[in-house]
């Protein structure tokens, strides 16, 4: 039997919440019913009170009934105590109906919890841009259809179906008999090949290798399950994203990208892949600001853009200061050819001056108990994919 949680503003929602809480207890389940609503009386009896909640996280609604001040308080004391209940074993997944306010405070829970625990999210906003609702997690967002106030033949439908959803993604289970250690590795199409022979490799020795697109999104997702436990190691080939971070382009991962490979203390490699380009959509959305640099379009809707030897200088402190702070074994390599297809001679990103200055920054700024390897070759050379593997393999071995 799952114990599912059933999260609700029960002040403005509460029989829609209950509806659905019987419906998951007539399928042989049990529903725990926990309110996170901010004004008023509940509507229902919550197994959960609002100030269970926030006594948890150490946290109060101030004295001025705010709403948008309130919703901001449980958003941040829902996913404290969510954990603890998934810590604890006392969940097996987790539910809200939600308009806007609900949505955003059941999501801020539901991002707290482990990639692979059931999260549904039956919203009224599930529809339009949910990027700031699920994240990096696994969170899956249900179209209401209808306002999720009040019940009727298409609510009832609607929340039913969601309902039995949760209930079967409780049940469904993998069998972890053969599971490999894993090993996440960033890729970009200028390093596809370099990350391909490294996979091939690293699944011959017996580890699982995930590979993830360094377009923001890509990094972010790749950093949170990194951070979740589930990672052996870190082939971080393509750390281009800083160059979007720096420059302002529209694929950043945001100034903690390669960070949680630290925190985690996971072996890994380091490589500055593609960071000789930071990307934009297409030529009109370039900032006026960079109208006389080396353009290349890559296709009608991305235009990249070379980074000069003073971005390249800082892109190399930045990456040297983070990997300082690695706590595992870790190994820098660098491709002194070229660090992508188009930053090789004759290709036209193609500048030694801004090269030398990543690398130089590279070595000037990265810890002397760091292993620091320069491989006389391009990033996709057979060599240098080798060495990576190669790298990695003896950090993981300790």
């Amino acid at each position: 039997m799952a114990i599912i949680a059933v999260i609700g503003t029960l002040d403005s929602k509460g029989h829609e919440h209950r509806f659905v809480a019987d419906q998951i207890n007539s399928a042989g389940h049990s529903a725990l019913l926990i309110d996170v609503g901010t004004l008023g009386e509940t509507q229902v009896k919550p197994d959960v009170t609002r100030d269970e909640i926030l006594e948890v996280a150490g946290l109060k609604f101030g004295k001025a009934e705010d709403r948008g001040e309130r919703v901001g308080v449980m958003a941040k004391a829902l996913p404290v105590y969510l954990s603890q209940l998934v810590a604890d074993g006392k969940i097996d997944g987790v539910i809200s109906l939600g308009g806007g306010g609900g949505t955003a405070i059941a999501t801020a829970g539901m991002r707290a919890l482990p990639i692979g625990f059931p999260k549904l999210m039956v919203s009224t906003l599930a529809s339009g841009n949910t990027a700031h609702y699920v994240g990096t997690k696994d969170i899956v967002m249900y179209p209401s259809i209808v306002d999720v106030a009040g019940l009727n033949q298409i609510s009832k439908m609607i929340f039913a179906r969601a309902a039995g959803a949760i209930c079967g993604m409780a049940e469904a289970k993998t069998s972890t008999a053969e599971e490999k250690p894993i090993i996440v590795a960033s890729m970009f199409g200028n390093t596809t090949v370099c990350v391909d022979h490294a996979r091939e490799l690293l699944e011959a020795k017996g580890y699982e290798v995930l590979v993830f697109h360094s377009t923001g999104t890509g990094g972010k997702t790749m950093e949170t399950l990194i951070e979740s436990g589930m990672v052996s190691g870190v082939l971080d080939i393509t750390t281009t994203e800083w160059a979007d971070e720096l420059t302002g382009a529209t694929l950043s991962a945001g100034p903690t990208r390669l960070e949680a490979t630290g925190k985690a203390g996971i072996p890994a490699i380091v490589t500055p892949g593609c960071l000789d380009m930071a990307n934009f959509g297409e030529p009109d959305t370039v900032p006026g600001k960079y109208a006389e640099r080396n353009f290349y379009h890559h296709n009608p809707q991305v235009t990249l853009m070379r980074t000069n030897p003073e971005e390249c200088a800082q892109l190399g402190r930045i990456l040297a200061e983070k990997v300082n702070a690695y706590t595992a074994p870790v190994t820098v390599l660098l491709p002194t050819k070229a660090i992508s297809i188009i930053s090789a001679e004759g290709q036209p990103f193609y500048d030694r001056d801004a090269d030398e200055a990543l690398f130089s920054a590279i070595k000037a700024n990265l810890s002397d108990e760091i292993e620091l390897i320069e491989v006389d070759a391009e990033i996709n050379a057979p060599e240098f994919s080798e060495a990576c593997a190669e790298a990695l393999l003896k950090n993981l071995a300790g």
